[in-house]
């Protein structure tokens, strides 16, 4: 561990690996993430908390996951990890000298990741040039203290030419778990630059990027992760694991308690297989806000969780959240709730926002009366206001006023109370799944599950919630 970290309530298991351990105990990189159907602005790619909380005593959260994908750089026809083949003696000089390389390119990741694995700071940065090895070091030192326990690079394709004499570029997908050891591994994937040579040397390791929307749907990464960018203090305990910054180093003990505690209620949330292997919550300072997976957060929000590939959510609380009181309680069920719900592959609408969003509401309201919800007064505000009865356009705009945001997730939680009320969770959760993971609409799949049209059902979900904030 090094000296960002600190020691959690589990000591870690040993990171020592050989050269193959480093390189061949991941599982192949999945079939990536999906993509949200229609043209969704890129700013409402998350689910995010508003930060007005503390002042309207509402937690909420918007943060709908953007999906991690493979890049595909370069033109090639071999796969992530392919090992090069023999050169048909028609094949392209240029093509056979890429493969190469290629090659030469993956001994020096295999060396690289056996150096992380095996605690060798010096070795994890030896494979880059004087300029890049700053940044390698300070990588290695937080991956290290999130206790990295699989870590994998490969090239995607085949290296072009960077333009200049022996320079090459390529991309690089990255393959991760931390602390569990066995777990399904999380992709990242950059853009490179090595100059050729018996051990060819980086020359530029960027952070990696959001990428663009393509013909409508999200096809892209959900930008620079808090390793690539922060040094971090962490600590883990039994289900979660949490990280910050070293100036934030004294508030982890009491933030990890509480994450524990809420991921007891997230683990009763999970629709369909096992919980998550480890629940990960980083809390951002104000510059952190900014930069970790992207920023671009609306001005009320708190939170929000993001998909980062491999069946892995990550949840990020926003500075001064800390500060919530019980409110933080709220805030980190409904946002582990999140992790603990979706799905790895994200290709729901924003017509599902208020399933999405009520299941969370739910959790995070943990069991208490319709009467004591938080945010039953702007819901009575929205509902008595201009609200039409229509769920499926509840998704509140980044700039929407407070009280609105606040009012859209009431509604959200008091609809899917009433499917939990009347059906029970189990109907309830099937319908989720039915929605967001198979993507049938509701008036598919409601008679089926609940025996009742779902032109019926909503004029009853709607109606509880007219009676709800008399």
């Amino acid at each position: 561990m090094n000296d960002g970290g600190l020691q959690g309530d589990e000591q870690p298991a040993s990171t020592s690996a050989t050269p193959t351990e480093a390189t061949t105990e991941l599982a192949p990189s999945p079939a990536v993430e999906g993509a949200l159907a229609g043209p969704v602005p890129e700013n409402r790619r998350r689910r995010r908390w508003p930060l007005w909380t503390a002042m309207l005593a509402v937690l909420l959260t918007l943060s709908i996951g953007v999906p991690v994908v493979l890049l595909t750089g370069g033109a090639s026809d071999v796969e992530v990890g392919e090992p090069a083949t023999a050169a048909s003696p028609t094949e392209n000089p240029t093509t056979v000298a890429a493969r190469q390389i290629a090659e030469r390119i993956t001994a020096q990741l295999d060396k690289q990741a056996a150096a992380l694995l095996g605690g060798d700071r010096s070795g994890f940065a030896a494979i880059a040039s004087s300029a890049v090895r700053p940044d390698l070091r300070r990588r290695f030192d937080a991956l290290k203290a999130l206790r990295v326990m699989h870590w994998q690079g490969r090239p995607i394709g085949l290296p072009t030419s960077a333009g200049r004499a022996g320079e090459w570029r390529v991309s690089i997908e990255f393959q991760y778990c931390f602390v569990v050891r066995n777990c399904q591994p999380s992709p990242m994937a950059v853009e490179t630059r090595w100059r050729d040579g018996a051990e060819p040397q980086l020359l530029t390791f960027p952070k990696s990027k959001s990428s663009a929307y393509v013909n409508g749907r999200y096809n892209g990464q959900p930008g620079a992760l808090p390793w690539e960018v922060s040094k971090l203090a962490v600590r883990v305990g039994k289900r979660v694991m949490v990280a910050s910054t070293p100036a934030h180093r004294d508030r982890l003990p009491g933030l990890l308690k509480r994450a524990e505690e809420a991921a007891k209620v997230a683990d009763s949330y999970v629709v369909t297989g096992a919980p998550p292997d480890l629940y990960r919550v980083f809390y951002a300072g104000p510059k952190e806000w900014d930069r970790w997976y992207g920023g671009d957060q609306p001005e009320w929000g708190a939170g929000y969780a993001v998909n980062v590939g491999g069946g892995h959510h990550e949840v990020v609380l926003a500075p001064e959240t800390l500060g919530y009181g019980p409110g933080l309680d709220e805030l980190l069920r409904h946002e582990l709730a999140h992790t603990a719900s979706l799905p790895d592959k994200n290709y729901w609408d924003d017509s599902a926002w208020w399933l999405i969003e009520g299941l969370a509401e739910h959790a995070g309201a943990e069991g208490r009366p319709v009467g004591r919800y938080e945010g039953l007064v702007p819901t009575r505000r929205l509902v008595r206001g201009d609200w039409d009865g229509k769920l499926d356009k509840l998704i509140p705009a980044d700039d929407a006023p407070y009280e609105e945001v606040a009012g859209n997730y009431g509604i959200a939680y008091l609809a899917f109370r009433h499917l939990v009320d009347r059906f029970g969770e189990e109907r309830a959760f099937a319908f989720f799944k039915a929605v967001v993971y198979d993507l049938r609409l509701p008036a598919q799949t409601s008679e089926e599950i609940f025996g009742q049209s779902w032109s019926s059902l909503r004029k009853e979900c709607v109606a509880y919630v007219r009676k709800a904030v008399r």
